[in-house]
């Protein structure tokens, strides 16, 4: 099944600047089995653990963590770019190519103590996904694994993730 979701990712020159070779998953979100395929590797990665709370990343992340959560029966909890959730928050800023984003997370979103899956669609230079471990370890989350669809090894991103486990479903 693996080979059969490397084969739908279309590859998307230019976008969002020119340079980049943008990795589109619409093609596997648009097709059930493929989906479901996804959700259930990625599923997997939890290692068996219970979770108490799956966190996505704005905004493919949450595709994919909400139907894992589901799954696993566990909490969906949003790590949101800046000013997009309407409660108290915590923030973190990351580096960007061109310049600095942040993202945030209600300030009740976990408890301490709890045990986290933190899921986005894709890890590149992993900044990102650092803040929201930032932000899930500031709030005193057990963060069990870093879970992506898809990881551009080249990019060398999961170096900014320290000693959490990273775990990637398919590899370029």
């Amino acid at each position: 099944m693996v080979e059969h979701l490397v084969n739908a990712i279309r590859n998307v020159d230019g976008f969002p600047k020119d340079g980049i070779v943008f990795k589109d998953i619409t093609p596997i979100l648009a097709d059930a089995e493929l989906f479901r395929a996804a959700i259930d590797l990625l599923c997997a990665t939890a290692g068996g653990v219970k979770v108490d709370k799956i966190a996505g990343i704005d905004a493919r992340g949450f595709i994919f963590a909400a139907a894992m959560a589901d799954r696993l029966g566990a909490g969906f909890v949003p790590v949101r770019k800046k000013g997009k959730l309407p409660w108290k928050c915590k923030e973190a800023a990351y580096a960007l190519e061109y310049g600095e984003a942040a993202v945030e997370i209600h300030e009740d979103a976990v408890l301490p103590g709890e045990k986290i899956l933190l899921v986005d669609d894709l890890l590149a230079t992993g900044g990102t996904a650092a803040a929201a471990v930032e932000l899930l370890s500031g709030l005193g989350a057990e963060i069990v694994a870093i879970s992506f669809l898809i990881e551009l090894s080249f990019l060398n991103g999961r170096e900014k993730l320290g000693a959490h486990p990273v775990r990637s479903i398919l590899n370029f």
